[in-house]
């Protein structure tokens, strides 16, 4: 598709001002959301939450929460194939010392064929919707399912 020199401008000029908007203020962050994190890290109420943004709240909110019970399959299952969301997931695992430990990854998932706009604006949210969030232990940022599969998350606790 040809663009003439000024819609090629313009293009530009619109993403570039939506990306400079939304860097420098982000989106807020929810109440509830923290205090659904806090749940999952402290009391292990949840084995995963699963967080959106809400563009006419300009927040992030809860989407989902998975139960203690619920598999990592559960998880993956529960991410959109479309559209960008950040998710944290407390990952149980037993060390080469036979010692029963848990982890907590932040995962910022952007699937390759989600909107530009969605990518974008969750992108230049995301260092101030982490940071709000104390005690992550890792963090992936994904664009398909290979990216933050159980194995990755194997290998980054190993």
């Amino acid at each position: 598709m040809a663009y003439r020199g000024f819609e090629l401008e313009y293009l530009v000029l619109n993403m570039v001002v939506l990306f400079q908007s939304n860097a420098s203020s982000g989106m807020g962050v929810a109440e509830h959301s923290k205090f659904t994190y806090l749940e999952l890290q402290r009391k292990k109420v949840h084995r995963y939450v699963i967080f959106k943004i809400d563009e006419k709240k300009r927040e992030v909110v809860v989407e989902k929460t998975g139960g203690p019970t619920e598999s990592y399959e559960d998880f993956t299952a529960s991410l959109p194939e479309n559209d960008c969301r950040y998710a944290v997931y407390d990952f149980d695992f037993v060390t080469s010392e036979n010692c029963q430990k848990s982890k907590i990854f932040f995962i910022a998932w952007s699937p390759a064929i989600s909107r530009i706009r969605a990518k974008m604006l969750y992108a230049t949210s995301k260092d101030r919707f982490r940071r709000e969030l104390e005690g992550i232990h890792y963090e992936i940022q994904a664009t398909d399912p290979t990216e933050m599969d159980l194995e990755v998350l194997r290998d980054r606790t190993h």
